[in-house]
């Protein structure tokens, strides 16, 4: 199939309240064209530099969505840009974020990501660290960042109750938290193999790669 026929597939089974990212990672632009042709308009990165020269190349109205594990050297390559950062894993992290988006006179939407798996490989917040977070003041003392939900990866497993108990944990927490900030609004979870499951756990944005644009080709970047 082609991307907009999977893009069209995947958006026909979505409940309106979930936005696709489509993770465009090691895609040739014209691939992304494709897809921004078909309708899409958010896309997720995770290589900075590619994202820069994608954002560059491609119509400006694409909403560009770091993903992967970024990097606080990272952070000034993207500042003026960046629609939405996923994986903000640290308080560091969200300090050079307002750093930035202060030179930039920008304020930057953050999803915090939350550690959920049983594997030692992901990042992310436990649950008391995060809401320490909240309780404490420290997000209300950066300006330019606004934390707007969460983010989690589930374990890559085929244990379908283990994910999806994962899932249900970041989801009562993200109810948890709503309740304290009145920002939090986005809660996501689910990528090509899990988004089903992400989707009846509460999930408010999905990150799909492989079933739009097939499988990844590290060979050809850009």
């Amino acid at each position: 199939m082609s991307v907009k026929e999977n893009i069209k597939r995947i958006k026909s089974d979505l409940p309106p309240q979930v936005t696709l990212i489509a993770v465009s990672k090691t895609k040739p632009a014209a691939l992304i064209q494709e897809a921004y042709q078909a309708g899409q308009r958010d896309f997720g990165e995770n290589y900075i530099q590619e994202m820069e020269e994608k954002h560059k190349q491609l119509p400006p109205d694409i909403r560009w969505h770091a993903i992967g594990h970024l990097q606080s050297n990272k952070v000034k390559y993207i500042a003026p840009f960046v629609y939405l950062i996923h994986g903000v894993d640290s308080l560091k992290l969200l300090q050079e974020i307002n750093k930035q988006a202060q030179k930039n006179n920008r304020i930057i939407d953050c999803l915090l990501q939350i550690f959920i798996a049983k594997e030692e490989s992901k990042f992310g917040f436990s649950f008391e660290e995060c809401e320490s977070l909240f309780k404490t003041g420290e997000i209300d003392k950066l300006p330019h960042i606004r934390v707007v939900g969460f983010m989690g990866m589930a374990t890559n497993t085929n244990n379908e109750t283990q994910i999806r108990n994962e899932f249900r944990s970041l989801k009562n927490f993200f109810a948890h938290i709503s309740s304290l900030a009145s920002n939090i609004s986005i809660l996501s979870m689910g990528m090509s193999s899990d988004y089903k499951i992400a989707i009846e756990e509460g999930s408010t944005m999905i990150r799909i790669g492989s079933s739009i644009f097939g499988e990844r080709d590290y060979n050809k970047i850009v």
